[in-house]
Order: C-alpha cells, then structure tokens, then sequence
C-alpha cells in the first residue's frame, strides 16, 4: 500500500476515536527504519488502548500487515508498528516528559550540524 495512503488511514483511524494533537513527522532522512512516525495524545489508558486498536483494524482492513503492538498493557504509552509509519499513542504527561517531536527534531538539527562541519575538514 503506499505510503501517503497509509499515513492518512492513521491519522482518520486516529480521529474517528477522538484522538487528539496529532503530529506527523516525516523521518526519512533520520532514519532507515520508518518513513513516517505519527504521534497523537489520549485522554486515558482506556482510549490509548481504543485507539491503537482503531489503527490496527482500519489498517489490516486496506491489507496492512501490522508488525506489532507495544505497551497496551499499561496503556500510557502505546506503539502500533505498521513498517513505514510507527504509531506513538500517548497521555500527554508521557507525551511531554519523553517530547517525540523534540528529540528527533534534535536529532535533525545535529544530522545538519555535522554535515556543515565535515565539509570544511
């Protein structure tokens, strides 16, 4: 399936369970190991679980193979693999301590960085 397809399922399986602040990075040029991460917050364990379970359904549907699913378990954090596109869903306190969208825009910023100081060695 490709890929922008895909990504909009998510973010639609996401929104039809009231998941909400939803962010789409493209990490592409980070990364080898997804194209796109998407984040999104719930209001409790029980509708991060709903969510992540909305994805999964809506996604196997279009014939997505899910890779996996982690941390249903405590529910404050739960991460749905789906190859290219790996699903973060979060309570926002985990959401704002571990601040995704920080740290791998940190990571851009230093991949930049690097580059500019190799070119004068």
């Amino acid at each position: 399936m490709d890929t922008e397809l895909m990504k909009q399922a998510v973010v639609d399986a996401l929104e039809d369970i009231k998941g909400y602040d939803i962010a789409v990075m493209d990490v592409r040029k980070l990364t080898t190991m997804a194209s796109y991460m998407i984040i999104a917050n719930a209001t409790s364990t029980r509708q991060a679980k709903a969510l992540a379970n909305n994805v999964r359904e809506k996604l196997k549907e279009l014939g997505v193979d899910i890779r996996g699913t982690e941390g249903e378990k405590e529910g404050e954090w739960v991460l749905v693999d789906l190859g290219d596109i790996i699903v973060h869903i979060m309570l926002p306190a985990t959401r704002a301590y571990y601040n995704l969208e920080q740290l791998w825009g940190a990571a851009e910023s230093r991949r930049q960085h690097v580059k500019s100081d190799s070119i004068g060695q």
